[in-house]
Parts: structure tokens; C-alpha cells; sequence
């Protein structure tokens, strides 16, 4: 399992998170150069073997257990990820597992929809009470925001969401972004 530090090391040198959403994109992730994977799908009976093949593939596996069929949102799931697969976090848009995670040792990554103002104080608040390692801001194609959260936040921030060419990798990153989540396969080729 991979720390806080070396993910962000890996972050740096591999800034282009590959999001799987089925097992065809798990065939098309393990062979990409993507280092860290964003599992986007699965269910209580899937997820061990998803995981494991991913990391059999030597990568950094994150599963946004909000999205997991079979598994409610609740501390018990996040028990159930870090007993029985090899993730190294979790993504959550959900505090309370947030901190539960990290509770336990294991990195977790805060997802947001940036939606208005009053979802930027959200984020705000988030970093204030340190309880996830990375946030994440949806849709990830605003320069502007990116540039002024990558300031003001004392989190890495990675912008997901709607990012489908280079053009689009180099301007989240380029406003601060330390790394982009993309479900384009030819995204993770970049």
C-alpha cells in the first residue's frame, strides 16, 4: 500500500489518472502508463478481483465506494474494502468516510461537484478539517477555479471530470491541478 507522500510522488511524475467504469476499460488501464487507477464501478462480489488485477499490474488502486452495487455507504463498507481487497483508498464525496478511512491508515480522496459558491465553502471546510489526503473537483474544466482552490487549499487537488484531450490535461494541470481522472482511453495515453 502506497503512503501519503508516495502517492504524491507518483502524482508527479504521472499526473494522468486512469477512471475505469467497466472491465473493458480495465483491459485498455493495464496497459496504459497510467500509475494510479480510479475505480468507478463493481459490486460485493467483483470488486477483490478488479483490485487484484490491478494490482498485479503494479498499480495504485482507489475504489469511489459511493458507487459500488451491494455495499452501502457506511463505515462497515469502507471495513469491508481495506479487509478484503489491496486498495490503497477509497473516494468518497462523503465526510464521514472520509475520516473513517483515514482513521484506518489508508489514503482517501474527497470527491466534489462544483456546482456554485456554496459548494466551494464545501471545499473550503473539507481542507480545514484534514481528514482526506487529495481532493477531487468535478467538472475538472475550470482553469479559474483549479487555479484559486490549488492556492487556498493545503490538499493536492485533482480536477476529473469531462477532460478529453491534451489540451484539456495541460490546462488543469498548468492551473495548479497536480493530477487530472479521465474515463478517455485516449486520455491515459498522453
Amino acid at each position: 500500500m502506497v503512503d501519503h507522500a508516495g502517492l504524491i510522488e507518483v502524482l508527479e511524475n504521472y499526473p494522468v489518472i486512469a477512471a475505469v467504469k467497466s472491465h473493458r476499460d480495465i483491459y485498455y488501464c493495464l496497459t496504459c502508463n497510467c500509475k494510479v487507477v480510479f475505480v468507478l464501478y463493481g459490486n460485493i462480489n467483483s470488486i477483490k478481483d478488479i483490485v487484484h488485477r490491478l494490482k498485479n499490474a503494479g498499480k495504485i488502486v482507489f475504489v469511489h465506494i459511493d458507487l459500488l452495487d451491494g455495499l452501502s455507504a457506511r463505515e462497515a463498507a469502507v471495513d469491508f474494502l481495506v479487509k478484503n481487497t489491496q486498495i490503497d483508498g477509497i473516494i468518497s464525496t462523503k465526510p464521514s468516510l472520509i475520516r473513517y478511512c483515514r482513521s484506518l491508515n489508508c489514503l482517501a480522496i474527497q470527491r466534489f461537484f462544483v456546482l456554485d459558491s456554496l459548494a466551494l465553502e464545501n471545499i473550503r471546510k473539507a481542507d480545514q478539517n484534514d481528514s482526506a489526503d487529495l481532493i477531487e473537483i468535478l467538472p475538472g474544466l475550470m482553469p479559474k477555479i483549479i487555479r484559486k482552490l490549488s492556492v487556498e487549499l493545503n490538499k493536492p487537488l485533482i480536477a476529473g471530470g469531462l477532460i478529453s484531450d491534451k489540451e484539456d490535461v495541460i490546462t488543469a494541470l498548468s492551473a495548479g491541478a497536480i493530477a487530472i481522472s479521465s474515463t478517455n482511453h485516449d486520455v491515459w495515453s498522453m
